[in-house]
């Protein structure tokens, strides 16, 4: 009997783990960071890049709503890679610079920045910021981020969100949380653990010396995942800039689907590679903040976390009702419980215009909507980069 008990606790401890971490990233993440407080500085030279592939629809309104909160001196290249449309003539109306890069066999974001990086070279300016030709920017966020990478001399990352649309449909509502969650709540918290900002693709700004040498170049469709990890394994974890705020429309129903299965997809397989080596890394290198994003990796997206937590717990009450006791089913119980708490205190601090009232209590179908993408991993990882379709602005 005490070694079936044994070997039930060594069965649950992994999933154990997993809810520990989550926890604590979110319930940290109930804390605001002290602000640094810095006085206005110049920046020096400040290159802004902004990939854009067939943005036609909204290319104008994000250059006309971001030229306004451009810090001093800096300046907006527009990169139009791959288009078919008239971004590029939409861009240069507004005063933006624009480059062109046409390759159609070294499609996605990765090559992009790598093309415009190489444009910079030339003449290379004091940092880089990166900023998709979907995303605005709130007043001062730019500058916030320039002012921890000049204090740290690390990358910083902004707070990325989703628009609050409180009409939109369900699916988009509740994924639009779930990215609440993922970009703010546990960000918050893994900032307040000391460790490194996960790199969500839009927001960041990076010194040039640490910009230049970044691997760039690469089809990998969660290219700022993977550049973040190499940046914290060189010695560079990037900062998470709480009050630097940077928005995006929700993408339609239709890609909501196509753009979850495309980043779940791509974070898992990275977890899958990197997450155990970046806790031994941490661990024999002395460095916490590689430990911890290690960790971080580790924790599967929200869904897929209570779907491998609700089959593990009806194997150990299963264990249990054969005589080998409840203690491990009451445990995971207590852990998934207090996840469902922390996940409702962030919806009622921070979620309720993203995600309504009679939304919230259909998470549960949403969690069945997602099963497909999971199942869709026993064919192989989602590899393949697809533009998300928003509605236009």
């Amino acid at each position: 009997m005490m070694l079936g008990a044994l070997l039930l606790w060594l069965f649950s401890l992994p999933i154990l783990s997993l809810f520990a971490v989550f926890l604590t990233e979110n319930t940290l993440g109930q804390f605001s960071r002290k602000k640094v407080r810095t006085s206005p500085r110049a920046f020096g030279r400040v290159a802004i890049l902004m990939p854009a592939h067939n943005e036609a629809g909204g290319i104008t309104q994000t250059l006309l709503t971001t030229q306004p909160h451009l810090p001093k001196d800096a300046h907006i290249i527009v990169i139009a890679d791959n288009c078919t449309d008239a971004t590029a003539d939409l861009a240069r109306a507004t005063g933006a610079f624009v480059i062109e890069r046409s390759d159609p066999e070294k499609r996605g974001k990765g090559y992009a920045l790598a093309f415009g990086r190489d444009f910079l070279c030339n003449t290379p300016p004091d940092y880089v910021i990166i900023l998709d030709a979907d995303c605005t920017p709130e007043a001062g966020a730019l500058n916030m981020l320039l002012e921890a990478a000049m204090f740290t001399r690390q990358p910083a990352q902004a707070r990325y969100l989703m628009a609050e649309v409180p009409q939109a449909k369900p699916k988009v509502q509740i994924s639009n949380f779930a990215f609440l969650i993922k970009n703010f709540i546990r960000q918050r918290g893994v900032a307040n653990l000391g460790g490194a900002a996960v790199l969500t693709g839009t927001g960041m700004v990076f010194p040039w010396d640490i910009f230049k040498d970044a691997p760039l170049a690469s089809s990998n469709i969660v290219e700022d995942l993977a550049l973040g990890i190499h940046l914290a394994r060189a010695g560079h974890p990037p900062l998470f800039v709480e009050n630097a705020i940077i928005w995006s429309a929700a993408a339609t129903e239709e890609a909501t689907l196509t753009q979850r299965r495309r980043w779940e997809h791509g974070f898992l397989d990275t977890a899958r590679t990197q997450g155990l080596p970046l806790l031994a890394d941490g661990l024999t290198q002395g460095k916490p903040a590689l430990f911890w994003l290690g960790l971080h990796l580790l924790v599967p997206p929200l869904s897929l976390l209570f779907i491998i937590g609700s089959f593990v717990l009806v194997l150990l009450y299963s264990a249990g009702v054969l005589g080998l006791g409840y203690s491990q089913a009451y445990a995971l119980t207590a852990a998934m419980l207090a996840s469902v708490m922390i996940v409702l205190l962030s919806w009622l601090r921070y979620g309720r215009a993203t995600l309504t009232p009679t939304t919230l209590v259909k998470i549960p179908l949403y969690i069945l909507w997602k099963l497909p993408i999971y199942f869709g991993l026993f064919k192989g990882v989602e590899k393949s980069w697809v533009r998300t379709e928003r509605p236009e602005k």
